[in-house]
């Protein structure tokens, strides 16, 4: 069976792609069905499309990803997958006319029918068109929701609507077995650009944490190499997949803090699921799915006030048998709910349903 996979970014540059479907792939191929990527947009395209360059350049780039994307859908194929949108502006002219081949499967893991655009593209925000959004769902034949929240609203226009949770490959984030246990305990985070901004508000909780315990602590952050916090002499670090992980096997504590709003509500608790795969004791903002994720004092904490972070992670900094004993719950929890080991099956057998196998 052959799958056409959809996406703006080509493979290994999407979080959501890489997590959602990406990591599935050796599961896929071994029930015999065959990936054929077709990204719209280069590396080099999407760091200048969605960066503060010309209109001018900006609409060359867009023109090249139409032409693109165009001849992607003439390629023999089964079953379509879209991961969120195939063309990243204007209407639904892509996933229509390869419904008209094929079914799709669309797959989605944000609340992405909300209008929301970088702050390099905001003059361009009348590109990004999300009332396409519901007829891309009622076009497709399989819609894939990363929680009941997002399954909930894609259920307004399909009827053949699946929770995938987004997953973790529990074998490859794993715990390093000779990670030092002396040392200052490390707090981290790891993000993008875009999401530091849900970063940004810990920043006083961090600074008075240091304030009490000084050198017994440090932090790390990783996914802008321009940020900047001089209080803490915080300096990001750009992500790359190899320095990623060597980040993770650091960390003794993972954080995940969020905001409470609609586009918030629709997130899939990556980053907690990450830092919890990798062993670390991890505290998030009871937003969204993070609550069904977590059994607090059990596998991890739920922190909803400035209060409440520096009540939990001073508990964790203080208490190193807590931390082990969190940290390999949540692995646990990992493992059993949300690794692709768990979803390879289910998610395969809609793809063979879906293409009519």
């Amino acid at each position: 069976m052959r799958l056409l996979f959809l996406g703006v970014h080509g493979r290994d540059r999407s979080p959501s792609q890489r997590y959602r479907f990406e990591a599935f792939e050796p599961a896929l191929r071994r029930a015999g069905i065959e990936v054929d990527y077709a990204g719209a947009l280069s590396v080099s395209e999407a760091a200048d499309f969605y960066g503060p360059v010309s209109a001018v350049k900006k609409a060359r780039i867009a023109a090249r990803a139409f032409a693109r994307r165009a001849l992607s859908l003439t390629r023999p194929t089964d079953v379509v997958f879209v991961q969120r949108e195939a063309f990243f502006m204007l209407n639904e002219w892509s996933e229509w006319l390869a419904h008209l081949r094929a079914p799709v499967v669309f797959d989605f893991d944000d609340s992405i029918w909300i209008h929301a655009v970088s702050d390099a593209n905001r003059r361009f925000a009348w590109l990004k068109n999300v009332d396409k959004i519901p007829r891309i769902v009622g076009l497709a034949h399989t819609v894939l929701a990363g929680n009941a929240y997002l399954a909930d609203w894609a259920r307004q226009h399909s009827q053949n609507v699946h929770v995938i949770p987004t997953c973790v490959d529990t074998a490859h984030f794993a715990p390093s077995p000779d990670k030092a246990s002396a040392g200052p305990v490390t707090i981290g985070w790891s993000g993008s650009p875009s999401t530091f901004a849900h970063l940004k508000p810990l920043l006083p909780v961090l600074e008075r944490l240091k304030a009490r315990y000084g050198e017994r602590i440090t932090y790390r952050v990783m996914g802008d190499p321009s940020f900047r916090h001089a209080p803490l002499g915080l300096v990001g670090e750009a992500w790359t997949a190899p320095t990623e992980l060597a980040l993770l096997r650091q960390m003794d504590i993972g954080l995940m803090p969020l905001p409470d709003d609609e586009w918030t509500r629709g997130k899939c608790g990556l980053k907690g699921l990450v830092s919890m795969s990798m062993g670390a004791a991890t505290v998030m903002s009871p937003v969204g799915v993070n609550t069904e994720i977590v059994t607090p004092g059990v596998d991890g904490f739920l922190a909803g006030s400035d209060e409440h972070w520096v009540e939990q992670l001073s508990a964790l900094i203080e208490d190193a048998d807590l931390r082990r004993r969190v940290g390999a719950a949540g692995r646990q929890t990992v493992i059993d709910r949300y690794s692709i080991a768990r979803w390879s099956q289910p998610l395969t057998e809609l793809l063979l349903r879906a293409a009519g196998r």
